[in-house]
């Protein structure tokens, strides 16, 4: 396989396994080249990207402009708190307006689920999800997986347990889907307040114990717990929750086994992982930064050959 079979990157759910490989074996090439030392390729020259971010982030927007450049496209940063959305502005016509000054590819976060999707049906661009709402975050998904390829050689076989808020997570519905295409078994751990009640049902399996969790996996994925999504309690207090679900260094290491520790960030750290763990040698979070830039480089360039 030389190319994707979609014009868009709107969620793992649309990818097949033989695609996901194309997409790693493309960003281990494009992780060589961030190695050099001149980090720019011209693949994208001429190609106009516009990352339009309807919610904040740090990370994800970082990363995908740094891939783009890095592809020597041209990049336009389009942030909804300092646009005509605040006026009223739809999203449609917002995004009509931009692909108007002759924009070739869009990379959309939104607070909205399927936001992305709606866009797909409208517009001739190129587009990728970079978070829509609670649904799907694809390339963050993309990049736990090649971080799990890079660090332990294989995908396949390895025990994932996703732990935290899974409910409010868009980052954790695209790693299930991208860790069973790619032959994992996974399993979610949280308090049951934080696991949706459908889980169960996209074959994974379901621990509320984090020390039966961890005694279990081979690999560690805690998420944070993202209050601003939260709209009523769901626990009574972070304390409590770090008490119950919170990994520290002691709990790690009567394990009598080593885990990889992974977290897509930012951490809260103290809630979700103390610092003696999240600095340690078993975590791989700044692998997942560095993957990060790969990934989206190879999916901007898969999708640029897509073009029409």
């Amino acid at each position: 396989m030389s190319q994707l079979k979609t014009k868009h990157l709107l969620g793992i759910k649309n990818l097949d396994a033989d695609e996901i490989e194309l997409i790693f074996e493309t960003a281990a090439n494009f992780k060589d080249v961030l190695n050099r030392p001149i980090k720019k390729v011209p693949s994208l020259r001429d190609v106009t990207v516009a990352n339009v971010f309807f919610e904040n982030s740090t990370r994800t927007r970082l990363s995908f402009e740094l891939a783009e450049k890095r592809l020597s496209a041209d990049v336009i940063n389009f942030s909804s708190s300092s646009s005509s959305v605040k006026k009223g502005e739809t999203l449609l016509d917002t995004v009509n307006n931009i692909l108007a000054m002759k924009v070739d590819m869009i990379v959309m976060r939104h607070s909205s689920p399927g936001a992305p999707h709606f866009l797909s049906r409208h517009i001739k661009a190129n587009i990728i999800n970079a978070g829509d709402g609670t649904h799907e975050h694809p390339t963050q998904a993309l990049l736990d997986s090649f971080s799990i390829l890079q660090k332990t050689g294989s995908v396949a076989g390895k025990k994932v347990v996703i732990v935290g808020d899974i409910l409010h997570s868009r980052v954790a519905l695209s790693n299930i889907f991208a860790l069973q295409k790619l032959g994992a078994e996974v399993m979610v751990c949280g308090p049951a307040t934080l696991l949706p009640k459908y889980v169960a049902s996209l074959g994974v399996k379901v621990e509320l114990d984090i020390r039966k969790a961890l005694e279990w996996c081979d690999i560690a994925n805690v998420l944070r717990i993202q209050l601003e999504r939260q709209k009523m309690r769901y626990f009574p207090s972070l304390r409590e929750y770090s008490i119950y679900y919170g990994i520290n260094k002691s709990l790690i290491d009567s394990l009598n086994k080593e885990i990889v520790i992974m977290h897509p960030g930012p951490i809260n750290r103290g809630v979700e992982l103390t610092s003696d763990v999240a600095d340690s040698e078993n975590a791989i979070i700044l692998d997942q930064v560095e993957n990060g830039v790969a990934i989206r480089m190879a999916v901007l360039y898969l999708l640029a050959g897509n073009m029409n």
